[in-house]
């Protein structure tokens, strides 16, 4: 299993679709950085957000989530959301991701925000997964912090196994194959 460079990256990206759009240089200035690095791809945040709450005084259960648990944001307007102190969001990436069937992806969040307390939390990309992928924002901060939209959140690294993998998310017909937006927690039943 290897890491990919760019030039991979691009290529998967532009003749198969891996990610889409597909900025294929890094954007940097006057933003949160985005884009093509050298062995990864700097996602982008979406502008619709949701912000968990208690106002519906429920209890988060994964297996039997309310919706009444979130309250729903657009940045599109403000170019940004605030995320109460202590808290959390969900939102989406702006890439639509098609993996490949040898290959599995990595998240980690971006320095910038990292250095302001800011955790990004998102699972692998399993082989074959297709969608948009949501994104986990924490607040670990006293104070309220701002997500700019549309902007880099994210990046991500890109393992090559030496072989394809015997199934794949989609020969399991995962749960969350095709989402698009923010998707909530669900079990399958």
């Amino acid at each position: 299993m290897g890491l990919k460079s760019d030039q991979w990256i691009k290529e998967m990206s532009l003749t198969h679709n891996m990610i889409e759009p597909f900025c294929e240089e890094q954007v940097g200035k006057n933003v949160v950085s985005f884009g093509l690095s050298s062995y990864g791809y700097d996602i982008r945040v979406g502008s619709e957000f949701m912000i968990f709450t208690n106002i519906g005084a429920t209890i988060i259960d994964p297996k039997d989530f309310h919706k009444s648990n979130v309250i729903e944001v657009d940045a599109s307007k403000d170019g940004y959301c605030v995320i109460p102190a202590n808290s959390f969001a969900l939102a989406r990436t702006m890439e639509y991701f098609r993996m490949p069937r040898d290959t599995l992806a990595i998240c980690l969040g971006k320095s910038t925000y990292a250095r302001c307390g800011i955790i990004v939390n998102v699972t692998p990309f399993e082989p074959e997964f297709e969608g948009h992928i949501t994104i986990e924002i924490s607040n670990t901060t006293p104070l309220p912090a701002k997500i700019y939209a549309n902007e880099g959140i994210a990046q991500v690294l890109f393992l090559q196994g030496d072989e394809a993998c015997k199934v794949t998310y989609r020969d399991k017909k995962g749960k969350y194959q095709g989402q698009k937006g923010i998707t909530l927690p669900r079990i399958l039943k």
